[in-house]
């Protein structure tokens, strides 16, 4: 894979570098400010970028207003956001454009070398990677929407695991249930979300984007 990776701590940016190319990956640029980022992203079009949400000049948002606007360039760009905290606001402009992989990660999982370059890989493939911390603080508070006061008790665990990139198989251990039991809740949950079949789209991806952006 082509990443780019945009952080502003040199030793954390360098530790990624190093990392991601001990498992085979090439990093094609890095980046410590948000206008480097945005222009690495328009330039190299990276299967995957790794980016920091508060980077320079302002150390507020200008790591995620890069991936946005370089995803709006580059529909469906894959963007993995690292971040201090849980920092909901970002993480829901990030979800709400709705196309190509999208994940959300604390910094401390970087640590987690495997756990890392696995969510990389499943954001590069269009998937979700969404570190647990995020999705609680994301559903935290407030009224379930239609679309989630629809699934059952058995349903409602599902598309949070999803988030977490967790196949049926891995879900059906999680919940002490077998594969083909979490096969016909996704399928269910697919239709009470008003996710239809297409072969263009990753239903999957759908299915957690619209349980996180409804709840």
């Amino acid at each position: 894979m082509r990443i780019v990776v945009a952080e502003d701590l040199y030793l954390l940016r360098d530790g990624m570098v190093r990392l991601i190319e001990a498992y085979g990956h090439e990093v094609v640029a890095t980046a410590a400010t948000g206008p480097e980022t945005l222009d690495a992203l328009r330039t190299w079009r990276p299967d995957v970028a790794v980016i920091d949400v508060r980077m320079p000049p302002t150390q507020s948002d200008e790591g995620l207003r890069a991936a946005l606007a370089a995803r709006g360039d580059i529909p469906g760009l894959p963007v993995l956001i690292l971040s201090q905290h849980v920092e909901q606001l970002y993480a829901r402009e990030l979800l709400a454009d709705g196309s190509g992989g999208v994940g959300y990660l604390l910094k401390e999982s970087v640590f987690d070398a495997d756990q890392f370059v696995d969510a990389l890989e499943r954001v590069a493939a269009g998937g979700t990677a969404m570190d647990p911390a995020v999705i609680a603080r994301l559903l935290a508070g407030g009224a379930p929407s239609p679309g989630l006061a629809r699934l059952t008790e058995r349903e409602h665990p599902v598309p949070g695991l999803m988030a977490e990139g967790l196949s049926n198989q891995a879900i059906g251990r999680r919940l002490f249930l077998s594969e083909g039991a979490i096969g016909k809740y996704t399928t269910s949950l697919f239709g009470k979300l008003g996710i239809t079949e297409d072969q263009d789209t990753n239903r999957r991806v759908r299915a957690v984007l619209a349980y996180l952006n409804e709840s």
